[in-house]
């Protein structure tokens, strides 16, 4: 093609995102503005003019990962696409804003959150900023490219200055006074003129995200047509000792329940089956829509207090979820997110009542043992915990209730580790997976005494695994028998009866990885184990993929059906066997 032609052509734009669902959607709104602005989506990197990497950096394997999708796309614009403009957003950025560009030469472009529905203008700019880069500077960033060793090394080193610079709140500015006077590093008016040197990317991430996506935002769904994911908030208030997000996401931020419903009602009418309402506290929406609203309502008492006070029609995460419930369509509402400090028994009694609300608990707990809770800043306590699960259990009838737990946090000693197991064994939740603590400098945990071991973490954490490994089979099984209400996904391939592994930045791993060969399939089945090909492997033809009310997508256990049932819909079946964590089942 000459150089005339490929300027007639729309530019072409390819798209890697990583991490949680939540990042998902940064990404699918990107995609959205790009096709509203005529740019092409190609999944070919090689025929990208600009290949933009979406970023995670909750934990360092998240943040390696994504330096290593950075690194990967720049080897193979070094080989194929010389001309080709690489451009990183998301968390990433977000957190290293100022050093990220002295680290990776390669990048031709850094946006942060704010920035993601203006994508399409700096995907120009980079492009002819690449250009520019190229003609001056032929062999630039091709010859030599970053090391990833020196790039996570000093990353590490980042993390460490920023914790002793911020000792009153190391893993957020939030609730300073330095909220808001933080330097600019660039503004999106001015993108043209961030930096003038071509040797040098673009830069346009504000330090203080404040961005939150409407039903007028533009957006190309990435989930298949059957569910998808309605952001309803964005930004985080709590001071948990572990985490990042809200230095990177910025404080909490409610979108307007009348923007959401018109979103959910065009979903709806698209065929979509399935509404994930997510957020990074999905139990604390509304309450910073509420006049002369304070974000130090973290407590359960302050909450409940503050919710007490609402008047009868304030918005809460209640009165979404009712107003959801009435839109017309056969749909589950789930709702994922949710942290412990923010339950109310209206949300319980609100669960019950709303037949199209899951009967499914996303409650990330993170430990029992009150030394631990208290280490992590987790604001309920023991007993807190334990009353407040009795309730949701009491109060909504068969709920699945889903959690996840860190082992070898800071502090951490076996009796506080065998208080975990044993509330675990107690419990017995229905869905579960666990963390082996990260440690993140720029955090409260990460410069605690007491760090615990590699080598512990991991024993620590499989033998928490263990011990729900005996929980879930029981859960399964009891489940034979049954019949279930399905959302059918699709058929099934070999590799997917193969393997059943499912991992989440967010939650964890809460299945291990295992084999769904002939004799775990047949232990189930009993004498209707499915067909083997003459290869050995398991028949694929006539199995299908679907998910039952108590499994989140993506995250939780899989229902595999044997027979035909129209894909993206509804369907009952019952259940004739299970594997160790998934159900297997036919057509009623």
């Amino acid at each position: 093609m000459t150089k005339a032609n490929n300027r007639q052509r729309p530019l072409r734009v390819g798209l890697i995102s990583l991490g949680c669902a939540k990042n998902l959607v940064d990404a699918e709104i990107m995609l959205g503005a790009l096709l509203q602005d005529g740019v092409e989506i190609t999944n070919d990197p090689a025929q990208a003019d600009a290949v933009i990497v979406n970023t995670c950096s909750f934990i360092d394997a998240a943040q390696e990962e994504s330096v290593d999708a950075i690194l990967e796309s720049a080897e193979v614009r070094a080989a194929k696409n010389r001309g080709q403009s690489l451009i990183v957003s998301g968390c990433l950025p977000q957190r290293f804003r100022e050093e990220l560009p002295k680290l990776l030469p390669e990048v031709d472009a850094f946006m942060g959150i704010d920035q993601v529905a203006q994508v399409a203008d700096i995907v120009k700019q980079a492009v002819a900023r690449r250009a520019e880069r190229i003609g001056k500077h032929p062999t630039s960033n091709i010859q030599h490219p970053t090391s990833k060793e020196k790039i996570a090394g000093r990353l590490a080193e980042l993390n460490k200055d920023d914790a002793a610079s911020n000792p009153e709140n190391p893993q957020s500015l939030r609730g300073t006074k330095k909220v808001g006077k933080t330097k600019t590093i660039a503004e999106s008016a001015r993108l043209s003129s961030i930096l003038n040197s071509p040797s040098s990317p673009i830069l346009d991430v504000t330090p203080h995200p404040t961005f939150i996506p409407d039903f007028g935002t533009p957006r190309f769904r990435l989930t298949p047509k059957h569910f998808a994911y309605v952001k309803i908030a964005e930004g985080c208030n709590h001071p948990c000792s572990f985490c990042i997000i809200p230095r990177m996401r910025g404080s909490h931020r409610s979108r307007q329940p009348a923007d959401i419903v018109a979103e959910a009602k065009a979903l709806i009418a698209e065929g979509v089956k399935e509404l994930n309402l997510i957020s990074q506290d999905s139990t604390y929406y509304g309450l910073d829509l509420r006049p002369g609203h304070s974000r130090a309502i973290s407590s359960p008492e302050k909450f409940s207090a503050a919710a007490k006070s609402l008047s009868a029609a304030a918005t809460t995460i209640c009165t979404l979820l009712r107003e959801l419930n009435a839109l017309k369509g056969d749909f589950w509402i789930r709702l994922l997110y949710t942290h412990p400090a923010h339950w109310t028994d209206e949300l319980i009694s609100t669960i019950a009542e709303c037949p199209k609300v899951a009967r499914y608990v996303d409650i990330p707990l993170q430990h029992i043992h009150e030394n631990m809770l208290e280490r992590m800043r987790r604001e309920t306590s023991q007993q807190y915990i334990v009353d407040l699960l009795q309730k949701i259990r009491a109060g909504v009838p068969g709920i699945t209730l889903r959690t996840t737990f860190i082992v070898g946090f800071p502090g951490e000693t076996e009796a506080s580790f065998n208080a975990l197991l044993d509330f675990i064994r107690e419990t017995r939740f229905e869905r579960l997976g666990v963390f082996a603590y990260s440690k993140e400098d720029g955090t409260r945990a990460g410069a605690m005494t007491g760090q615990i071991p590699d080598k512990v973490k991991q024993r620590r954490r499989k033998l928490a695994m263990a011990e729900q490994h005996k929980i879930a089979r029981q859960v399964s099984e009891s489940f034979i028998g049954r019949a279930l209400k399905v959302l059918v996904e699709g058929r099934a391939n070999e590799e997917q009866l193969r393997q059943a592994n499912v991992s989440s930045w967010e939650h964890g791993l809460l299945r291990e990885k295992q084999t769904l060969n002939s004799s775990a399939f047949a232990s189930g089945y009993g004498a209707t184990a499915p067909k083997r090909s003459e290869g050995g492997q398991l028949s694929t033809l006539n199995y299908l993929i679907a998910r039952g009310e108590a499994d989140a997508p993506d995250i939780d256990g899989r229902v595999y059906v044997r027979g035909k049932l129209p894909i993206g819909e509804f369907a009952r079946v019952k259940i004739v066997g299970h594997t160790d964590y998934d159900l297997i089942a036919e057509p009623v």
